[in-house]
């Protein structure tokens, strides 16, 4: 049974939510979601991963890029979905609405929830393409004096590097982004229990690691450090890019981008099935930066992450019979 579920173990992954997870099998996505009546909800759907349906999209490189983008679009459906279902019955009592505030919860509720979640997400692009784009190489520009033109990319990366932890550490001060990032913990150690082929208790996932090589949080931080060193052989491969305007250079990186995520992407790929030195070594700030990112979980909490789990490896959506 053990070598069974070590063949398996590379092809689950999850996402942390609002007061729930999402994790993701060969069969599909579970989101098990604590409910404010203390229950716990479980919904299994089938998905087919988007480099199933073509066969361009398995390539190496490409399958990065395309998985990339595919865990943007259903994180985000996912995550509005979770904080949905955390809050039925709290916001129900229209009572002490005004009339106004009234007419247009009946008429544009939906809507405007919609719409709320699409500006979001716009904000959310505009404010990573200045804090990690813009801002430092504008602080690089600025701090250099336009000197030192050939290191622009060392300098600028490593300025990304501290603006990367400085925000994570702000955000995680948060009371809700600490739960979540307590979610994010019972994931880790939900998926490191069901890889040791251990029976998927309370128990058994507390005693369980919560760094896992596999993370999104790995997966950032690499990119930074890809980042960093394609940008820095582009300037010593082609000099004259040292001195482009700061504009040229910003459209530059995000055209490397796509790049940056399938390397990316790979190394996570190949992280997670060796635990040789160099994986260790490359593996490390990543792993790090999880102690920000995900909290010790609670035991309620790792019932979430158990359910979740369970329900993605069954293929089904649990019964009320069968739910523990």
């Amino acid at each position: 049974m053990l070598k069974e579920k070590q063949t398996k173990f590379a092809s689950v992954g999850g996402q942390a939510l609002i007061e729930g997870i999402m994790m993701k099998g060969p069969k599909g996505a579970a989101m098990s979601v604590r409910l404010p009546s203390g229950e716990i909800e479980t919904e299994f759907k089938h998905e087919t991963p988007w480099r199933e349906k073509n066969a361009f999209f398995k390539l190496p490189l490409v399958r990065g890029i395309v998985g990339f983008v595919e865990s943007l679009a259903t994180g985000y459906k996912y995550l509005m979905e979770s904080a949905e279902k955390s809050t039925q019955g709290l916001e129900d009592d229209t009572e002490n609405l005004s009339k106004v505030d009234r007419w247009i919860n009946d008429h544009f509720g939906e809507k405007m929830m919609n719409f709320i979640g699409v500006i979001s997400a716009v904000l959310g692009f505009g404010l990573a393409f200045v804090l990690f784009m813009w801002l430092p190489s504008f602080l690089v520009d600025t701090l250099t004096r336009n000197t030192l033109l050939n290191y622009h990319a060392l300098f600028e990366g490593i300025i990304r590097v501290v603006i990367f932890v400085i925000y994570l550490l702000l955000v995680s001060q948060m009371k809700d982004i600490k739960r979540v990032f307590m979610y994010h913990g019972a994931e880790h150690k939900s998926i490191f229990c069901f890889e040791r082929g251990l029976e998927l208790t309370v128990e058994n996932v507390k005693k369980q690691k919560r760094f896992h090589p596999r993370c999104g949080t790995s997966f950032m931080f690499v990119m930074i450090l890809l980042s960093i060193l394609l940008s820095s052989a582009l300037v010593l491969i082609f000099p004259a890019l040292a001195t482009v305007n700061r504009a040229l250079w910003i459209a530059v990186k995000l055209l490397i981008l796509p790049l940056v995520m399938g390397l990316g992407y790979e190394f996570i790929r190949y992280a997670g099935k060796h635990d040789n030195l160099l994986v260790k070594i490359l593996a490390a700030p990543g792993l790090w930066m999880q102690r920000i990112t995900t909290k010790e979980p609670t035991d309620d909490i790792i019932e979430v992450g158990i359910a979740a789990l369970q329900a993605v490896l069954d293929g089904e959506t649990p019964t009320e019979e069968t739910e523990q």
